[in-house]
């Protein structure tokens, strides 16, 4: 038996409630990172191998990830959290080391390619690449073209013909053919400030204030947080003011839920797609931010020497004020040349607050 067909025969070995039970009272460690189970009476979720004392079966709940997991509720055990944030850096490094792979090739890689790359099966690769961005390989490779298409279509006196071939496209065929996927509405619409598109959002409630967390139809397009909800409903407009705006039903703010989750414990991990929309300038240092570790902390002038032009401080201050994805581009991780808090879109409180407990 090769190693996909061994991959998916112990997915099935957990396919069932049953048998994820069978797990639980194993302590089964190869269960791990097939499911997490909560616990009703206490309100956390663990991992099948968890040494802790399993409890009645009827108090047991099961789910597919601990992002579920919190959604529904739950938090995590102080033990699974550990080792949660152990192995959540060795799958963050693999994953960001196969989107350099796509990020860096002319023409986007196959998934037998970047998996022989990376040394791990197809298979292996596939889940763990998806379970960490929310997308395929494939998907985010389309989604790294995207990003430079809507660089190249921010850009002073840019036009359309031009954006195309600058993203890479060599005919405006298989731009069009993509086009919809990519930016969610047409070229045009894009450069027009959301004219034509239509953008759910929903505002919650989190330990840090208010948060308002927007979707349109490519993925999350903002997450905005503040004391007064309907400021950052405001705030949303003027971001997009040619935009339809719409809200949320019951099961978009599962989404909320999840991106609250993060914020409380941030070891989580976010794995949402992003629409990070804003100058090719702007996308450089957002992408410098996701890289900054979690418990970290870097000054502007290191961001600036980052992304390869150290004189441009003032911009990148710039650059972090502008970003509309608190927490999931995270700028509350840089600081002032001497280690104090600067100024924070969201206000200073809650970017200590936040490195409070990343540094935690």
């Amino acid at each position: 038996m090769n190693r996909t067909n061994k991959s998916s025969s112990k997915k099935d070995a957990y396919a069932t409630d049953e048998q994820r039970w069978v797990a639980v009272n194993a302590r089964d460690a190869e269960a791990d990172g097939h499911f997490v189970y909560g616990v009703r009476t206490t309100g956390v979720f663990c991992r099948p191998s968890s040494p802790t004392r399993v409890p009645k079966r009827e108090n047991v709940e099961f789910f597919a990830t601990a992002g579920e997991a919190v959604s529904a509720g739950y938090r995590p055990s102080q033990r699974a959290s550990s080792d949660r944030t152990a192995i959540a850096a060795q799958h963050a490094d693999i994953v960001a080391k196969a989107c350099r792979l796509i990020e860096q090739s002319e023409t986007p890689p196959n998934l037998d390619e970047i998996a022989g790359e990376i040394g791990m099966s197809p298979f292996h690769f596939h889940r763990l690449f998806k379970a960490a961005t929310g997308l395929t390989p494939k998907a985010y490779a389309s989604a790294d073209r995207a990003r430079r298409l809507r660089a190249e279509l921010g850009g002073k006196g840019a036009t359309v013909t031009g954006a195309i071939y600058g993203a890479g496209f060599n005919s405006n065929s298989r731009f069009y053919a993509a086009s919809d996927g990519m930016l969610g509405m047409r070229a045009k619409d894009y450069r027009d400030g959301g004219l034509n598109t239509e953008i759910r959002f929903a505002v919650g409630q989190c330990s840090l204030g208010a948060i308002l967390v927007a979707q349109s139809m490519r993925g999350i397009c903002a997450i905005l947080l503040g004391d007064d909800p309907n400021q950052l409903v405001q705030d949303l407009q003027d971001q997009f003011p040619k935009a339809e705006l719409i809200g949320g039903d019951q099961a978009f703010e599962q989404l909320v839920a999840q991106v609250v989750g993060f914020i409380e414990v941030p070891s989580l991990g976010l794995d949402l797609p992003l629409d990070v929309r804003g100058t090719a300038f702007q996308e450089r240092v957002w992408q410098a931010l996701r890289e900054i570790p979690r418990g970290a902390t870097v000054s502007y002038a290191q961001v600036a020497a980052r992304i390869g032009q150290p004189k441009a401080v003032r911009a990148v201050a710039q650059a972090c004020a502008s970003n509309h994805l608190a927490v999931a581009i995270p700028c509350h991780r840089v600081v002032r040349r001497n280690g104090e808090l600067s100024g924070y879109r969201w206000g200073v409180d809650r970017k200590r607050e936040l490195l409070k407990r990343e540094a935690a």
